[in-house]
């Protein structure tokens, strides 16, 4: 579900500063939610074992300009350190328009192996690799990557996965690349194999309008059971408190030595972010005829409704894909979107200079159709 705030069609409603859950001095107030990756999103299976997409969602990343053209650039800087036709490529999650194996083909790939588990989407990508004209150089191979082995036992000289969720892992990726080192990339522990060689997820302790707009008993929070938001990425309803924090880094080419958080880490809130996001709330409280903005948006601006999550990937050593703007969190356009969780039924108020302390909990599986599962806690302490 991707979350759009739309405020144009708010009604005037009643809300007075004091109607936050207080984490007053010396106290603290605790949080949590968990979910798995499939949940609120369209799965492959019935059994809702592994995340798919539709055709407008794969239009949308390939028409994503912080994305698209720079995995085409790491994709020609790869096949250009070689000589003309001689790298073989393997494009893991083709996709339904194959844009990437296209890509190394047109660009000097010798051969082309394009993996694609979704039955429509593997259809589709014969269609247009045949009416590009590209048959002799794109094999389209149906199925998970771990049940498939390429042709006469090869190898590919370097593998293209964009294979990325909002956070870096649901989609799969560990499970992917592991089972791609053991059988089907020559020099697996090689940077250079990978595209992306790297994945991570920051995060940050955010502040959301609308959980601050509709509350109980009018509106239970608590239906979502842990599902999070998926927040389109310019969404201004959704402002950071804190500046974001590495929680995940998988590298590709050390896929066993990737980080999978289980530890305490502490936010303090920022007060100047809190200034900014009152200020910005209060133009969008206005605009959508919010009774008393001005004091909305101050009850807003001091309160934290959970964590935001987003991927970064790095391509190789001169080529990043970022999300957010990087390195302070900020919106921008991206198709990925930002995940956050509702962590209680009311936000939590907070100030400049709280603490909040935050387990991650991330179970991130070495089997393709088990789906990662996630949970977080927190303890935000008033100081």
């Amino acid at each position: 579900k991707v979350a759009f705030t739309p405020f144009v069609t708010l009604l005037p409603l009643p809300l007075t500063p004091d109607v936050a859950v207080a984490a007053d001095d010396s106290t603290t107030t605790s949080m949590s939610a968990a979910w798995n990756s499939v949940d609120g999103l369209n799965s492959l299976e019935s059994e809702k074992k592994f995340v798919s997409f539709d055709k407008t969602a794969y239009q949308a990343m390939v028409n994503d300009p912080s994305r698209t053209p720079l995995f085409e650039k790491a994709i020609i800087n790869r096949l250009k350190s070689a000589e003309p036709n001689t790298q073989t490529v393997l494009d893991l999650g083709t996709g339904p328009f194959a844009f990437f194996a296209l890509t190394a083909a047109k660009n000097g790939a010798k051969q082309v192996y394009a993996i694609e588990a979704s039955k429509e989407a593997a259809a589709s990508a014969r269609t247009i690799i045949k009416k590009e004209g590209y048959e002799d150089k794109i094999t389209i191979l149906e199925g998970f990557s771990s049940d498939i082995t390429l042709p006469g036992g090869e190898k590919a000289d370097f593998a293209v996965a964009e294979i990325v969720g909002s956070i870096a892992s649901e989609e799969g990726a560990y499970a992917t690349i592991s089972d791609a080192h053991e059988r089907l990339v020559k020099k697996p522990n090689d940077p250079r194999s990978w595209i992306p060689s790297r994945i991570q997820t920051y995060a940050a302790p955010a502040s959301y309008s609308l959980h601050n707009l509709f509350r109980p008993p009018a509106f239970d929070w608590s239906k979502l059971d842990g599902e999070p938001v998926r927040f389109n990425c310019r969404d201004e309803g959704l402002q950071l408190l804190s500046d974001p924090v590495l929680v995940e880094d998988i590298s590709f080419a050390d896929i066993g030595k990737g980080t999978v958080p289980n530890e305490r880490i502490s936010f303090t809130v920022d007060g100047k972010r809190v200034d900014d996001n009152i200020a910005k709330f209060n133009e969008e409280f206005k605009r959508g005829r919010v009774a008393d903005p001005e004091a909305a948006s101050i009850v807003a601006g001091n309160s934290v409704s959970g964590i935001a999550l987003w991927p970064r990937l790095l391509l190789d050593d001169d080529v990043q894909v970022n999300t957010r703007h990087y390195p302070e969190g900020g919106h921008q356009r991206s198709h990925w979107q930002t995940v956050m969780p509702i962590m209680a039924p009311e936000p939590v108020a907070v100030k400049g200079g709280d603490r909040i302390d935050v387990v991650f909990d991330f179970d991130v599986p070495s089997e393709v159709t088990k789906p990662s599962s996630y949970k977080i806690t927190a303890d935000v302490v008033g100081v």
